[in-house]
């Protein structure tokens, strides 16, 4: 089941959990859920609406469990809810060059201490795009930014000549300023 397709649901809000959950307690929960909506536990004497209702609950509960109780599908939910998350405009606690950041061979990741004492960890390709990731404990949120490539680079674009009011102006004796 390809995760795309799913409109924007909180899973972990129709189970009633939490993303803290462990399987099982997602499992408990899962099974009272599907119990109590279960179209053959329903009462004969349910206004249509309600039916129809208690079948659209059940399967969504349904649903919520085939990409939570997968291992492999709720690690891709859970990114993508985070995606999500970050993309809500939260404010950007520190801009962090990926220079300043810890490389972790075995595992193909940069991270960073965060000052509640979790971490900001993000992959090589997600860092060289440059992203916004938070911490793995708390809500902070930092930018990850990148140095030009090589400085020739950034020598040539100073030595450009620019036209301002009408006249040219050499931009090469601007400083550059390395934060």
């Amino acid at each position: 089941m390809a995760l795309g397709e799913l409109p924007e649901k909180d899973w972990y809000i129709i189970l009633g959990a939490a993303p803290s959950d462990s399987l099982m307690e997602l499992k408990r929960k899962y099974q009272s859920l599907i119990l109590l909506y279960h179209p053959d536990k329903q009462s004969t004497d349910v206004p249509a609406g309600e039916v129809e209702a208690r079948m659209q609950r059940f399967i969504e509960i349904d649903r919520a469990w085939k990409i939570l109780g997968n291992e492999e599908t709720k690690k891709e939910y859970d990114l993508q809810r985070r995606d999500r998350e970050l993309t809500q405009g939260w404010p950007v606690d520190a801009q962090v060059l990926i220079e300043d950041m810890n490389w972790n061979q075995s595992e193909h990741s940069y991270s960073l201490a965060c000052r509640c004492g979790g971490k900001y960890i993000v992959s090589k390709s997600e860092a060289e795009d440059g992203s916004v990731v938070s911490c793995n404990t708390c809500s902070l949120l930092i930018e990850i930014l990148r140095r030009p490539n090589n400085l020739c680079d950034l020598s040539l674009q100073k030595m450009q000549k620019v036209q301002l009011g009408g006249q040219f102006v050499d931009i090469s004796t601007t400083e550059y300023n390395e934060k």
